[in-house]
């Protein structure tokens, strides 16, 4: 039985929440956020609460603590946002934003561009780049996306990281062969 799925998740202050046969739809300070849940998942409303109801096979129950996640990050998206902020590691790697796009120099003969996706927001600083939105899954796709461009290789520790990763270091094959 789920743990999670049992819970209630209270409404915040600012946040109005409208369920029609299927669709979820939560809006808040920071926009509106839209999901169409399966059959076996019913939410219901009561005293500023959403209870996330069971209704299926027990081999669909996974989807009960699932589907309580996707709507606590909804109401916590709308209020407060995420945020993820990756790092840049190398020598001349640097990034800048230009409009809707980010531009990466990072080790390539050219420049890489990343197209900014329309509800996302992006602030580079130095060698930090911040991915903030309202959608978490859109905001961990997008630094992931950014990670993939150069991710972090194992020797020198090289690349494009999140903030607060750590890199395994391999040992070279010459400081093997020097023991």
């Amino acid at each position: 039985m789920s743990k999670i799925g049992k819970k209630p998740i209270d409404i915040p202050e600012g946040v109005k929440v409208k369920i029609e046969g299927q669709e979820i739809e939560v809006e808040g300070k920071l926009g509106k956020l839209k999901k169409t849940f399966p059959q076996v998942i019913k939410p219901v409303i009561k005293d500023r609460q959403i209870y996330v109801k069971f209704q299926g096979k027990k081999e669909k129950k996974p989807f009960w603590g699932t589907w309580h996640s996707l709507i606590a990050n909804m109401m916590k998206g709308v209020k407060e946002g995420f945020k993820k902020e990756l790092e840049l590691h190398g020598v001349g790697f640097r990034a800048q934003k230009e409009g809707k796009k980010v531009i990466l120099r990072v080790g390539f003969s050219r420049p890489v561009e990343y197209q900014i996706p329309d509800d996302i927001e992006i602030e580079v600083k130095k060698n930090i780049i911040s991915v903030f939105g309202r959608d978490k899954e859109k905001v961990g796709q997008v630094a992931a996306e950014i990670r993939k461009i150069r991710p972090p290789e194992p020797y020198k520790g090289k690349g494009i990281r999140y903030k607060g990763e750590v890199i395994l270091r391999k040992i070279s094959k010459k400081a093997k062969a020097g023991k």
